[in-house]
């Protein structure tokens, strides 16, 4: 088995609406987004999925949250912006992207910084 993964970054606002602490108040990160797919399998030319198709894929559902306040977006109008309901809306919106494709969806991890990160993976 192969896990093929690509990192994207994007820059949003958000609060966490009764978080009883300072990030209840709006602020601000460069949230890190890594999509990993896994595939058995190798295309005529040695590739279980290419690097650039899931980085265009990947950035086609990020660009609606970059420079946003997330919490004004649709999928977060009735629940928090937490890096763990990002991951899980990312990981929907990007399975939606590759129908059809030779690859499973494994993963979507998101860094709200450095040292701070949530791994998504449904059951």
């Amino acid at each position: 088995m192969y896990e093929i993964s690509v990192e994207m970054d994007f820059d949003a606002a958000h609060f966490l609406r009764g978080y009883k602490g300072k990030c209840e108040a709006l602020h601000g990160h460069r949230f890190k987004v890594m999509a990993t797919i896994t595939t058995g399998k190798l295309n005529e030319i040695g590739l279980g999925f290419d690097f650039t198709e899931l980085k265009k894929q990947l950035g086609e559902v990020l660009k609606s949250y970059d420079h946003t306040c997330l919490n004004d977006l649709p999928a977060f109008k009735s629940i928090n912006p937490s890096s763990e309901n990002i991951a899980r809306i990312i990981f929907g919106e990007l399975k939606h992207r590759l129908p059809g494709a030779p690859v499973n969806l494994d993963s979507i991890t998101v860094w709200e910084s450095p040292q701070s990160h949530v791994k998504y993976k449904p059951d």
